[in-house]
């Protein structure tokens, strides 16, 4: 695993809100299927609502008793690459939350937590660009 985060997703309660806080701190977001991306110098900070965020790591509730409501991401350039690390983590002592499978985005993705329950989302989306460094560009997805 490179050392570096691709994605900070950050689980929220109201998506219009919590999007308007960080536009308020001058942050520039776009939105897309009710997920607020922003560009945050060479990784992205997604805002995303806390029951989808967590049935998407796999855990059956966001109600705070295995959630804590933030999720890492790190982004692979090949779906074999994300297999690879997610057998790493299992064999390092992770849980594996969610097998990695194809997205609905025409990815491929899976999900493990640490040994003290951090939630790390192992990707490959071909929509998001890794440069040579491991940085990522959010796409221009078009208007708000």
């Amino acid at each position: 695993m490179e050392q570096r985060v691709s994605l900070i997703t950050l689980a929220v309660a109201d998506l219009g809100r919590s999007r308007e806080f960080y536009e308020s701190l001058g942050w520039r977001g776009q939105e897309v299927e009710e997920t607020v991306f922003f560009q945050a110098g060479g990784l992205g900070l997604v805002l995303w609502g806390r029951d989808k965020l967590a049935l998407d790591c796999g855990l059956d509730s966001a109600d705070g008793t295995g959630f804590g409501g933030i999720v890492l991401a790190h982004n692979m350039r090949s779906p074999k690459d994300v297999d690879a690390l997610l057998t790493a983590a299992q064999q390092a002592g992770g849980t594996i939350t969610k097998p990695a499978q194809a997205t609905p985005y025409g990815g491929y993705a899976g999900c493990f937590a640490d040994p003290d329950g951090h939630l790390w989302e192992i990707a490959h989306n071909p929509g998001f660009p890794l440069a040579e460094d491991g940085s990522l560009t959010i796409p221009a997805f078009g208007s708000r």
